[in-house]
């Protein structure tokens, strides 16, 4: 880092390991760290749903996601909600349901939805009161949040075993 230069809010790490596990470490500003270590199917799973959360909550500048959480120094084990911290805030919430419809896209062979159907997805979830708060997108927004999550998957499908994926999360402002 040169002179002047700060530190990003977060440092994120996906290590790759030989055995098909992989670790995540986030490394904040402070130099505190909290990482997970994840093995076999899960590992393959984890590792991309992660990334999604980099590029939705990167894409979309959402604070508190699960990043904007570990920013701010909550450990990995805390942001299931039954920890040391306990309740997850709504943004956090509202982030792990749109990042797993998502997924549903990925690994479940649902076909993609636009925009409105997405947003439609999520008043439904805050209707039933599983989410607290809600947010419209725009087909522009899912684009960029789709190609960013594309090229994310992409460099960690191109990382060695042995090797680490980093990423610099910062919320801006």
């Amino acid at each position: 880092m040169s002179a002047g230069a700060r530190a990003p809010e977060l440092r994120v790490e996906l290590a790759k390991r030989s055995d098909g596990g992989a670790v995540l470490r986030c490394v904040r500003a402070d130099g505190t760290t909290t990482w997970q270590r994840q093995e076999g199917r899960s590992a393959l799973f984890f590792s991309f749903h992660d990334l999604a959360h980099f590029a939705v909550e990167t894409t979309l500048g959402f604070r508190h996601g699960f990043y904007g959480l570990i920013a701010d120094g909550w450990d990995i084990a805390d942001t299931g909600g039954k920890g040391a911290r306990g309740r997850l805030p709504a943004e956090t919430v509202l982030v792990e349901h749109l990042v797993g419809l998502l997924d549903r896209e990925r690994v479940g062979g649902a076909p993609p939805l636009s925009a409105a159907e997405l947003t439609e997805q999520l008043a439904q979830l805050a209707a039933d009161g599983r989410v607290a708060a809600t947010r419209a997108l725009t087909d522009a927004e899912l684009d960029a949040v789709r190609r960013r999550t594309a090229e994310l998957h992409d460099a960690w499908a191109r990382t060695p075993e042995g090797g680490t994926l980093a990423l610099e999360f910062d919320r801006g402002g």
